[in-house]
């Protein structure tokens, strides 16, 4: 699969600026920084829907909606990997108003768009360790946060990318798919 051309993808370290912007979802910003000050690789628990919120949806099918945020959109805020699914930081909100637009738009029915886990207000995600090496569990940051006010994508724009990477995901074609042991007879020059 290839990466877009201007999107970041390499292990990223957070900032300092990055980890006090994560820092201050918590009621307790000074002691989540002082918590990762000593202990760099290791992942933090932290609460959604004051200052972000978390799309978490399988690698593959993320992978492919941020590709699309990447090449035909406006980019994409920080992302991470854990425990084998994609994490797209988002703007407060998206997690309550993404799941009706993706109804609206009768995505997931037909298995073109794999379950996304929203998580907003009252919800916690583990985030990857403030260091770039990985950890056992393969989390890792692909877009690390690098400023104090990043920009997160909001619901209309996750549910654009969601939707043109199923359309991306599917290859529709008039043809069936060959069979590759069967004989194949010409018969365009019949007589």
């Amino acid at each position: 699969m290839s990466s877009a051309p201007n999107a970041p993808f390499s292990t990223a370290s957070l900032t300092a600026d990055g980890a006090a912007w994560l820092a201050s979802a918590e009621p307790y910003p000074r002691s989540a920084r002082a918590f990762w000050d000593e202990r760099p690789t290791a992942p933090m628990v932290l609460a959604c829907g004051s200052v972000f919120d978390v799309v978490s949806a399988p690698a593959v099918f993320g992978r492919r909606m941020v590709d699309q945020l990447w090449e035909e959109g406006p980019g994409s805020g920080p992302v991470a990997m854990f425990r084998g699914r994609m994490l797209l930081f988002a703007a407060p909100g998206t997690a309550q108003r993404l799941p009706s637009l993706l109804r609206w738009e009768e995505l997931g029915r037909a298995g073109d768009v794999p379950a996304l886990l929203c998580h907003g207000t009252g919800d916690a995600v583990t985030v990857p360790a403030r260091s770039a090496t990985d950890t056992p569990s393969g989390a890792r940051w692909l877009v690390a946060p690098d400023t104090r006010n990043p920009w997160l994508p909001g619901p209309e724009v996750l549910l654009w990318a969601a939707v043109r990477a199923a359309r991306a995901a599917v290859r529709i074609s008039i043809f069936p798919h060959p069979d590759q042991d069967a004989k194949v007879y010409d018969v365009s020059r019949r007589r």
